[in-house]
């Protein structure tokens, strides 16, 4: 039997956009629900951490994660943030946040990742075949419905 959902308020699927961009606005999520102390403590232990999708979501805007999360804390909407971003970074183009959304969307599916995603199953006690890709994972966790293809 799967382990309760893990809630919490305020935080945006991965699949959601900013931008264009998935996941950017989750990680800025996870910026503000840490400060104000509403994100789980292990949550906040691998904030920006190297390989972690918020490493390679700045990876791929061409900023540091600690720079990041200092403008995050500075205030301003996300698309306020998302300028600095680019201002400070690299202006992907659409072509650029095509193949970034479906690398990320996918990450988990037949790739190094898929290990990981069968493992998170396991350790929250849901069916080997529940999910194929790490956001389809986040989603389902977090008591979010499937989303279609």
């Amino acid at each position: 039997m799967a382990m309760p959902a893990t809630l919490i308020p305020g935080l945006r699927s991965p699949y959601e956009t900013v931008g264009g961009i998935v996941h950017f606005g989750r990680m800025l999520d996870k910026i503000r629900l840490n400060v104000a102390g509403q994100l789980p403590g292990p949550w906040a232990e691998v904030m920006g951490i190297v390989g972690g999708f918020d490493s390679r979501c700045c990876h791929f805007l061409g900023i540091h994660y600690s720079d990041l999360k200092t403008e995050v804390l500075k205030g301003g909407d996300d698309e306020q943030i998302l300028a600095w971003a680019t201002a400070h970074g690299r202006r992907p183009d659409e072509e650029d946040i095509e193949v970034w959304n479906g690398f990320m969307r996918k990450l988990g599916w037949r790739d190094a990742v898929a290990q990981r995603v069968r493992f998170r199953l396991e350790e929250s006690g849901f069916p080997p075949d529940a999910a194929e890709t790490m956001f389809d994972f986040i989603d389902m966790d977090e008591g979010r419905p499937k989303r279609a293809v």
